[in-house]
């Protein structure tokens, strides 16, 4: 199967851009990774960059270009990003290490495996339809998911951006990783940081993403993401593929 890629990060509203991209192409896989750098930690860019390349790094060192367990290298992966983080922080002496989110997935066989940490997303559309996006680990979503608050009032809460799980942070992260999920042509994955589909809709992004090729698609998006948000806009960034012959799509409104 082919695929079509588009990414793109811009700084929004903030003085600094502390979300990085990246993706590698090996032997048949492809690997695809955005880290969203922590904003109260100091730093945030450089645990985020880190991240990325151990990443890309790790995908490239495997000389066969084939991966026999995707999930198991994702997730050693992400823990030997975290561990690069904490020896930056202490060759360098800082009084804490740097913080961020990561969504990594590897495509391979016309198959995709993801893991993450942390609220930088993962989505898989069919179409104009969302079969599955990642969990956050945020502390808004561990309140849906025990009752305590409806997923509407999970948009507008206040500490929608408080996380409980990182690289960087004190104690190994928790790693969740997917599944084997097949692909057909015609589906499209974004992942993104939370600047991205923060302001839009679960609607809005699965029409967004399949309503012209990547490139046109994703700016997009980011146009009225950062319009919905203004000057408050965080960073945000996206890699979106679309899976199959790339047929000609006619730009349509969204949002």
């Amino acid at each position: 199967m082919k695929y079509f890629i588009s990414q793109a990060s811009r700084v929004g509203g903030r003085k600094n851009n502390q979300d990085r991209i990246g993706y590698a192409h090996a032997g048949n896989a492809l690997l695809f990774a955005v880290a969203d750098g922590m904003g109260g930690h100091q730093r945030g860019e450089v645990a985020a960059e880190i991240a990325v390349q151990t990443l890309i790094d790790a995908f490239k060192g495997q000389e066969s270009g084939h991966f026999p367990d995707p999930s198991d290298f994702l997730q050693q992966s992400i823990y030997r990003s975290h561990q690069g983080i904490i020896d930056y922080a202490q060759t360098h002496e800082m009084p804490e290490p740097p913080g961020t989110t990561c969504i990594v997935c590897l495509l391979q066989d016309d198959a995709v495996w993801w893991a993450h940490a942390g609220d930088s997303r993962l989505y898989h559309f069919r179409g104009i339809r969302l079969l599955t996006k990642t969990r956050d680990h945020s502390l808004v979503e561990k309140m849906v998911e025990n009752g305590s608050l409806t997923a509407e009032a999970a948009l507008t809460h206040p500490s929608k951006n408080i996380i409980y799980n990182c690289l960087g942070a004190v104690g190994s992260p928790e790693v969740e990783v997917s599944i084997k999920t097949e692909l057909r042509a015609g589906d499209a994955l974004l992942l993104c940081s939370d600047g991205l589909w923060g302001p839009l809709s679960d609607d809005e992004l699965a029409t967004g993403a399949n309503r012209a090729a990547p490139d046109a698609a994703l700016k997009a998006l980011m146009d009225l993401a950062e319009a919905r948000t203004g000057k408050t806009s965080d960073n945000l960034s996206g890699i979106l593929i679309h899976c199959g012959e790339n047929t000609d799509k006619t730009l349509a409104p969204v949002g």
